[in-house]
């Protein structure tokens, strides 16, 4: 090899070696509202994109309050992802403020949104979680992609704190639809389209990434499943605020978060007593925590009425570490805390099978065979 023809090597090489880092100053610049769905884009963009998440692991995205450095983030990204169905009331106003004028994925475009009214409290003697809003706008959004008619909307963050049963604006439609992990693959596929949006020359990869990680949703879902199962009908629980509807709905347990607990409101004396009356009343096995509501509440509970506290369940955002980390650890790890607290021996003899609280227990019929 001649001197030259080497030192035309060694450029090439040198050339090869600078690509990753060239590579990395190019990633799709990825904003999204909340944890949970960092993770989601961190597993369908893979290599190609940095994530930053507004809010962060232990977050409280309801009462969240953006500021500039956020302002600023939105209008350097190349793609903005968040949940919609006013999950975060702060979210519009946020991005009208950036002048971000990029693709924005709406998570839950697609998906038909349960009714807070479906958990159905008030068949349990107790008005628990109404969310009696009536927004004017009555979603006149409609979750469309191109909505953003920021100016519709009117959430100041200044109503959350005053609305004391729930601690934030959500309305009547419950926005917690990645609970059931057969809603989150609409989320998944969002995420995946919003990609090749900003960045089609990784279209490929983005959609090998996004059938894999499907296929981890069904997964998980099959596990979780199985596990919960063997949960007897008859058991409720009892979680800090709203948010585990869809879960519900998909895997057969009965939540109850009445009325006095929420994200941000400390109850009253007499919401503690119905509280009590509800447990009581409502078969209610076990209390347990949520990483991001107030635990002194369901300390109080656990203090006057001799119940464990089972656990710590994550609803609306991820661990700083540890298995509730990423979602599908996060799923599993509530599914286990469930399970563990719930599926022990007698708790199916306490004579309250008529409670079959809408589920039935029967999960082939949501239309998930597996």
């Amino acid at each position: 090899m001649s001197l030259f023809s080497s030192s035309r090597w060694l450029v090439g090489v040198s050339a090869m070696l600078a690509l990753p880092a060239a590579m990395a100053n190019e990633r799709v610049q990825v904003v999204t509202s909340f944890s949970i769905l960092a993770d989601m884009v961190e597993n369908v963009g893979g290599e190609h994109v940095e994530v930053s998440s507004l809010v962060g692991p232990d977050g409280d995205a309801h009462v969240y309050s953006p500021s500039p450095g956020d302002a600023r983030a939105l209008a350097g990204a190349d793609l903005v992802v968040f949940n919609g169905l006013l999950f975060e009331g702060w979210m519009e106003r946020l991005i009208d403020s950036s002048d971000y004028s990029g693709p924005m994925v709406t998570a839950t475009d697609g998906i038909a949104p349960r009714a807070f009214a479906a958990h159905n409290h008030d068949d349990h003697g107790h008005e628990a979680h109404e969310h009696e809003h009536e927004h004017e706008h009555e979603h006149e959004h409609e979750h469309e992609h191109e909505h953003h008619d920021h100016d519709d909307h009117g959430h100041d963050e200044e109503e959350h704190a005053h609305n004391d049963h729930s601690g934030h604006e959500h309305g009547d439609e419950d926005p917690h639809a990645w609970q059931d992990l057969q809603q989150a693959k609409v989320y998944v596929a969002n995420i995946r389209d919003g990609l090749i949006e900003a960045d089609s020359a990784n279209a490929q990869s983005y959609q090998a990434n996004a059938e894999r990680y499907l296929a981890e949703l069904d997964s998980v879902d099959a596990e979780i499943r199985e596990l919960l199962s063997e949960i007897p009908a008859s058991a409720s629980v009892i979680t800090g605020h709203d948010s585990f509807g869809y879960f519900s709905s998909a895997y057969g347990v009965n939540f109850l978060s009445p009325v006095g607990l929420s994200t941000e409101a400390d109850p009253s004396g007499a919401s503690m007593a119905a509280l009590v009356d509800v447990i009581e009343q409502e078969n209610v096995q076990a209390l347990f925590h949520e990483n991001m509501t107030n635990q002194a509440i369901i300390t109080q509970l656990a203090e006057e009425t001799g119940l464990p506290i089972a656990g710590t369940l994550y609803a609306d955002a991820l661990a700083s570490e540890g298995d509730a980390s990423t979602y599908l650890g996060m799923m599993r790890h509530n599914a286990q805390v469930l399970h563990d607290a719930l599926a022990a021996p007698g708790h199916d003899d306490h004579g309250h099978d008529d409670h079959d609280h809408d589920h039935d227990h029967d999960h082939d019929d949501h239309g998930h065979s597996h």
